[in-house]
C-alpha cells in the first residue's frame, strides 16, 4: 500500500500500473487525486491516441474509471474514451483473450460486480497467465468450493421452509423466488460467518415478494387497508379482521418475525426487532400508498413517489429508478400504478425517452455518490456496513440493468445461480 502511495507521489508507472493502483487505493477507501492520469493526455488535453493499442492498460483505465466521484471530469472522459475504443477493439476481434475480459468488463465492470461472480470468473483468468502459482491457484479454487457447499446447505434450508409455508397453493398469486431472494441475499452477505443474516434476508425478500403482489394485484382496497392498519399494530389479535388468503400471510409473517426476534435474542441484539418491525410497516404503508394512487387513478408528484419508494439514500434510488425502467413497459399493460417514469413525464412535461436519458444519468451520478460514501473518512457509519450497501446496490444492477431479472428470470441468471451453488470449480 504504502509504495502505491509513494508511486501516486510521484506520478510512476505505465497506464496499466497507475490505473491499476488507483482502482485498488480507491477501492480501499483511499481518496488518491485522479490527477494522476494527466499525464496520459496530450498538449490539447485529450488521452493520447497511442494508448489505444494498449488494450491490458486501457481496461485497467476503464476499471479506474468507474471509482470517480462527482466533479471529477477526468474519469468521465477516461470512461468515455476506454469504451468507446473498447468496444471498437472487441468487434475488431482482438485476441481471444483480450476479447473475453473486453465484453465482460463493458457488461459488467468491477465495482458493479458481485464478489463471488469474480472470484469464479477469475479462477479461470488466472489459470491462463504465464505467472500464475498453480499453489495458490489450487487454494482459491478450494475456498470457492467450501464456500459455495455452505451456501448449498443455507439455500436447501430456506427451500425447505419455503415449501412447509407452501404459498404456491395457499396463495398462488405471489411469485415464487425462493432461490433469487437467497441470490440476493448472498450477494449482500458472501462471507461464511454471516449465515444467519442471510437465512433472515433471503426469507425476508421473499415475503415481501408476495406481499408487494398482494398489494400490486390481488386484494381489494377495502382489504389492502386492513391490512396494512394490521402490520401497523403487529397483534394476533387481528386476525379475525382479515380475509382467509390475508391470514394465511399474516400468520406466516408474525412466526417469521419470531424467528427474528429468537435469533437476535440469541446474539444479544433484540433491540434490533424494533427496527424490522418498523422497516416493514413502512414497506406496508409504501404499498398501500401505490395502491390508493392505482384506485385514485392518480399520477403523484416525483417527491411524492419517491417518497414513498423510501429511496432516501443513493442506493434505494437507483434500485427504484433500476427497477421502474426494467418493469415500465411490462407494468403499463397490466394497469400497473404510475411509476417514476409516468410522474417526470405529467410533472416536467417531457417524453418518455428524455425521462429515461434523465434516469440513466441520475443512476450514473447516484454510482458517484456511493463511491463517495466508500472513501475513508470521520463517519458514524461503519466500513462493513456501507460495504453491505455496495452489494445491495451491485445486485440491483446486475437484477435491473436488461429487464426485470428477478421477475422474468433468464438464462443468463439461471446460469449465475447454478455457477454460485450447483457446479463446484473443477480441481
Amino acid at each position: 500500500m504504502k509504495s502505491w502511495l509513494r508511486a501516486f507521489r510521484d506520478h510512476d508507472g505505465d497506464l496499466y500500473n497507475v490505473a491499476l493502483g488507483f482502482r485498488l487505493l480507491r477501492q480501499h477507501g483511499y481518496k488518491v487525486s485522479c490527477d494522476v492520469f494527466n499525464k496520459f493526455k496530450d498538449e490539447n488535453g485529450s488521452f493520447k491516441e497511442c494508448l489505444i493499442a494498449d488494450v491490458p492498460g486501457m481496461l485497467s483505465l476503464y476499471e479506474a474509471g468507474h471509482l470517480g466521484v462527482r466533479g471529477e471530469e477526468i474519469l468521465d472522459e477516461a470512461l468515455a474514451f476506454t469504451t468507446t475504443h473498447l468496444d471498437s477493439a472487441a468487434k475488431a476481434h482482438v485476441s481471444y483473450q483480450h476479447e473475453e475480459k473486453i465484453t465482460q468488463a463493458l457488461e459488467r465492470p468491477l465495482q458493479k460486480d458481485l464478489e463471488r461472480v469474480c472470484a469464479r470468473r477469475y479462477t479461470s483468468i488466472y489459470r491462463d497467465e504465464a505467472s500464475h502459482s498453480e499453489a495458490l491457484l489450487k487454494l482459491a479454487k478450494l475456498d470457492f468450493n467450501l464456500v459455495q457447499s455452505l451456501h448449498k446447505k443455507e439455500l436447501s434450508e430456506i427451500t425447505r421452509w419455503w415449501k412447509e409455508v407452501d404459498f404456491e397453493r395457499k396463495l398462488p398469486f405471489g411469485r415464487d423466488r425462493i432461490v433469487e431472494s437467497y441470490f440476493w441475499a448472498m450477494a449482500v452477505y458472501f462471507e461464511p460467518h454471516y449465515s444467519a443474516g442471510r437465512k433472515l434476508l433471503s426469507k425476508s425478500l421473499a415475503l415481501v415478494t408476495v406481499m408487494d403482489d398482494m398489494y400490486d394485484a390481488f386484494g381489494t382496497f377495502d382489504e389492502l387497508e386492513i391490512f396494512t392498519e394490521a402490520i401497523g399494530r403487529w397483534d394476533v389479535n387481528c386476525m379475525d379482521e382479515l380475509p382467509d388468503y390475508m391470514q394465511i400471510f399474516y400468520q406466516t409473517f408474525l412466526n417469521f418475525l419470531i424467528e427474528i426476534e429468537e435469533e437476535m435474542v440469541k446474539k444479544g441484539n433484540s433491540y434490533r426487532v424494533y427496527y424490522a418491525k418498523e422497516a416493514w410497516k413502512a414497506t406496508a404503508r409504501a404499498y398501500f400508498d401505490e395502491a390508493r394512487w392505482l384506485h385514485e387513478g392518480c399520477i403523484p408528484s416525483m417527491e411524492e413517489y419517491m417518497h414513498v419508494a423510501t429511496a432516501s439514500i443513493a442506493s434505494n434510488i437507483i434500485f427504484r429508478l433500476m427497477d421502474d425502467i426494467a418493469g415500465y413497459k411490462f407494468d403499463k399493460e397490466r394497469g400497473h400504478v404510475a411509476c417514476s417514469i409516468d410522474c417526470y413525464m405529467k410533472q416536467h412535461g417531457v417524453s418518455e425517452q428524455e425521462t429515461l436519458d434523465v434516469f440513466n444519468k441520475q443512476v450514473v451520478d447516484l454510482w458517484k455518490d456511493i463511491n463517495e460514501e466508500l472513501l475513508i473518512k470521520p463517519t458514524v457509519v461503519p466500513r462493513p456496513v456501507l460495504m453491505r450497501v455496495l452489494n445491495l446496490t451491485r445486485v440491483v444492477d446486475l437484477l435491473y440493468k436488461r429487464g426485470d431479472g428477478f421477475t422474468h428470470v433468464g438464462k443468463h441468471m439461471k446460469d449465475i445461480v447454478a455457477s454460485l451453488f450447483l457446479d463446484p470449480v473443477p480441481l
